[in-house]
């Protein structure tokens, strides 16, 4: 479909790593005050052909035209020049520079001899008030909350004259009210003519924000369609060449108790508290999740449990028994407990080691990979070749850098990784953070497989349907503070909402 008014085309846009083919004559094209969802799952090439677009990645073949003139290839300065702005799904933001320091970034010559700041900060505050984008340009970014962030993500975009749009899974780290906002702040800039291109695997957040769809698979186009004219189960599969159907969710049976908090109170992070007098008993054969606003102490309790925190006052139970002292990540892996971490890319891998190091990273207690010291790369390999085929980790193999997989098959190899040395307590923080509809099923299914073999399970999601859906009991998290246990299906949206908020505490109070 050709738009109106046309800002942008991508003819036959093709890309090849190695022998993978990445972007397979892919054609696109966008219209002046438009929104376009890219979507498809992880792995089908819309990453990739935004980075073409955005100048950090050449075609071996294909052409781009920007506003009627030809976008030169591998250049983002040209990209910017041209008014073509992205905002990445990982943030890239300066954590020590104020929010103006970050958005004044390569904005002017090093030789200049005024750096122009009060009209900076004039432009910026307009830029606010306009867009309702809310954030203090004095404060330093590493104290911003995750959906601050991406304002000032935002902001750097429109601040060097963005006209398109680049948003690559915007939500996937926020809030329902960040999402929200964010949506109030795109319609905004939508109504004055700014054009977008939206990535994402919410199709509820496309069916409410975009005009036009169009759907990769294995790196090509099968399928383009107004939002108006279809429905998220058409677009699921679309994108996966089949009905998407969810795991039968029986509720799990509660066995003895693996894990135990009793009064812990723990050191809080930069900006984040911590646990604050917490209770905490998770059981063989069920799923207790943990629901909560970002920053309210989730780091601070998945960090307990995985050996990198140590408790203040209180004590922690194992299989009945007291915690070591000296509670360190070897010591917490050798006594059973696993971990899907939540940044699959600061935590869960090393983006320079390949598949079959990082399948072995935490490989530790019965079944080790090493000898005196030596390691089994024969063993390890098989074993990774074993991950591989088993979770469906779509690579070119056991010996590519993990950097080059996308979101979902990184975080199915953290999983297999996870789940084949067969833990007994699973701590699963934002499982699914950033997968498509496809991964999501696979990984809940996975989950709800691991609690039925016994192992008690802690699911920790800023997702609310998500902990809703999959879990036997529910604590809310706020300020470092957990709720007393909810049982499944006893509790509303709006009910767990006051927890959220602080409120359920005051009243229990």
């Amino acid at each position: 479909m050709t738009p109106r008014n046309e800002v942008l085309r991508l003819d036959r846009i093709t890309k090849r790593f190695g022998a993978l083919t990445a972007n397979d004559a892919i054609s696109l094209s966008l219209g002046e005050g438009e929104v376009v969802a890219l979507l498809g799952e992880n792995g089908a090439g819309k990453t990739t052909l935004m980075n073409i677009l955005f100048g950090e990645y050449v075609a071996e073949e294909g052409t781009i035209t920007a506003f009627g003139h030809p976008l030169p290839p591998g250049n983002p300065r040209a990209a910017l020049g041209a008014g073509v702005g992205m905002v990445h799904q990982h943030f890239t933001l300066a954590d020590h520079l104020s929010v103006m320091e970050n958005i004044l970034l390569g904005t002017r010559p090093l030789w200049s001899l005024t750096l122009g700041m009060a009209a900076a900060r004039a432009r910026i505050g307009d830029l606010v008030r306009d867009f309702g984008l809310a954030v203090d340009p004095d404060q330093r970014v590493g104290q911003l909350s995750v959906g601050e962030r991406q304002r000032v993500e935002i902001l750097k975009a429109l601040y060097r004259d963005a006209r398109i749009l680049i948003l690559d899974e915007p939500t996937a780290v926020l809030t329902p009210q960040e999402a929200e906002a964010l949506f109030a702040t795109l319609r905004k800039m939508v109504a004055r003519g700014l054009s977008v291109i939206f990535i994402s695997h919410k199709l509820h957040e496309v069916m409410a924000i975009a005009g036009r769809c169009v759907v990769l698979r294995h790196g090509k186009v099968v399928g383009e369609v107004e939002t108006s004219a279809t429905t998220p189960g058409a677009l699921a599969a679309m994108m996966v060449g089949g009905a998407v159907t969810g795991p039968t969710i029986a509720p799990g049976i509660a066995g003895k108790a693996l894990f135990r908090l009793n009064r812990v109170s723990t050191k809080g992070g930069e900006g984040a508290p911590g646990l604050k007098l917490a209770d905490l008993t998770l059981s063989a054969g069920q799923i207790t999740g943990i629901a909560g606003v970002s920053g309210n102490g989730q780091a601070a309790l998945s960090d307990l449990i995985s050996g990198l925190a140590l408790p203040l006052e209180g004590s922690v139970e194992i299989d009945g028994e007291a915690a070591p002292p000296r509670w360190t990540p070897v010591e917490a892996l050798s006594r059973g407990i696993g971990r899907i971490p939540e940044d699959r890319h600061k935590v869960g891998t090393i983006a320079d080691f390949t598949l079959t190091e990082n399948a072995v990273l935490e490989t530790h207690g019965a079944a080790p990979v090493s000898r005196k010291g030596w390691m089994d790369w024969r063993e390890a390999e098989a074993r990774t070749r074993a991950i591989i085929a088993k979770y469906d980790v779509r690579c070119p193999g056991p010996e590519a850098r993990i950097r080059l997989l996308s979101g979902g098959n990184m975080q199915k190899l953290i999983l297999g990784r996870v789940l084949e040395a067969a833990p007994r307590v699973l701590l699963a923080n934002q499982p699914v953070r950033g997968l498509d509809i496809g991964a999501v099923t696979y990984v809940h299914g996975q989950i709800l497989a691991a609690r039925d073999r016994g192992a008690a399970v802690l699911l920790i999601s800023e997702d609310l349907d998500e902990v809703m859906q999959l879990s036997d009991v529910i604590h809310v998290m706020s300020h470092g503070r957990l709720s007393p246990p909810i049982p499944r299906g006893t509790a509303t949206v709006a009910e767990l909402g006051l927890w959220m908020a602080g409120e359920g505490f005051t009243r229990a109070a």
